[in-house]
């Protein structure tokens, strides 16, 4: 008897043993044929809503043993939002650990360039938590922006550098800009202000020549030949004609390929035809080889420029305006060509 009865504990104490190691310790991630899940959990959400996710989107094999293990190791009190990286090898416990400290798995963000303000705020909401709303109004308060950046509306765009960002998904759009500020900080070093100021150019006059090179051509050999053809001008007092600073105010940026004469008369502090100078902001925010054609341009005397008919993206450039009408005349006689009327 005294022998059965030491085996039914034994079989009893196994039992409990495995069931607290499957409660526990068992891995409890569902694998996955692309890798690591991953648990996005909103800002404010409680428990239950980490347990609906959980579920609806069947990250775990036993649901029922991770709430009942959260539930008793205070977990449902002290939920924390972020994106967390579910490995197939975690068990209950090493789970609620990380969900509970709050480790996050950062993300790629990728900053594209963006040409008017409202563009900007869907891109974002796309990829981080970040509330579109929220950050449009502060994209549009004059008075946030000179007190925290010293920019405003027309000038906030010059902060923006487009390329890849690391950032937790929960950032809020307040530290979302910020980041995107202290980006801005770290690109303009001692040696690229120097250039600016060597060049008689503030931080967002390089961006706002820059906007316009960028927009001129995707090549980026060309970039410091057609920067220099402006700050050519600008020496000299010439307007700078450039076509794409009358396509913004009339939103046809991406859309245009052909610029007319009627377009010439838009009434705007944009028209570089009727207005002297750089415009009053940016056009699209600026990538970082724009920026640094701006701030190491050629050095020549051409003060014209126009696309190659060839489509290559490259331009032909002139130092007279006779030279540059033989070269615009073939370029429209090939837009012509292709039936391109705007």
């Amino acid at each position: 008897m005294r022998l059965a009865a030491f085996v039914s504990l034994a079989l009893l104490l196994l039992l409990l043993a495995y069931g607290a190691y499957r409660v526990a310790y068992r891995p409890n991630v569902r694998p996955s044929a692309e890798g690591a899940a991953y648990l996005y959990i909103r800002t404010g959400s409680g428990f239950d809503a980490v347990l609906d996710t959980l579920q609806r989107q069947q990250l775990l094999l036993e649901p029922g043993t991770f709430a009942w293990l959260a539930r008793r190791g205070g977990y449902s009190s002290q939920v924390r939002p972020g994106r967390y990286r579910l490995d197939p090898d975690l068990g209950n416990l090493a789970l609620l650990r990380r969900l509970a400290i709050g480790p996050q798995d950062t993300v790629a963000f990728e900053l594209k360039p963006f040409h008017y303000l409202e563009n900007l705020p869907r891109q974002v909401s796309l990829q981080l938590e970040a509330d579109s709303f929220k950050l449009s109004l502060l994209l549009n308060d004059n008075t946030g922006l000179r007190r925290r950046y010293r920019l405003d509306t027309c000038t906030i765009r010059a902060m923006f550098i487009p390329g890849p960002y690391r950032l937790l998904w929960n950032t809020s759009a307040p530290v979302f800009l910020d980041s995107v500020a202290a980006r801005h900080r770290r690109f303009w070093t001692a040696t690229r202000q120097a250039r600016a100021d060597s060049l008689g150019l503030s931080r967002v006059q390089v961006a706002v020549l820059a906007s316009i090179v960028q927009r001129e051509t995707a090549q980026p050999a060309d970039r410091p030949r057609i920067a220099a053809v402006y700050l050519n001008r600008l020496r000299r007092g010439q307007p700078l004609q450039a076509d794409p600073t009358l396509l913004w105010p009339l939103h046809g940026l991406g859309t245009r390929k052909r610029v007319l004469n009627v377009d010439k008369k838009v009434d705007s502090p944009y028209n570089t035809y009727r207005h002297k100078g750089l415009p009053p902001g940016p056009i699209t925010t600026p990538f970082p080889s724009a920026l640094d054609a701006v701030l190491r341009p050629e050095r020549s005397e051409n003060l014209f420029f126009c696309a190659r008919p060839d489509g290559s993206g490259f331009s032909d450039f002139a130092e007279t305006y006779a030279a540059h009408k033989r070269n615009a005349r073939r370029y429209w006689h090939r837009l012509d060509s292709l039936g391109i009327k705007r």
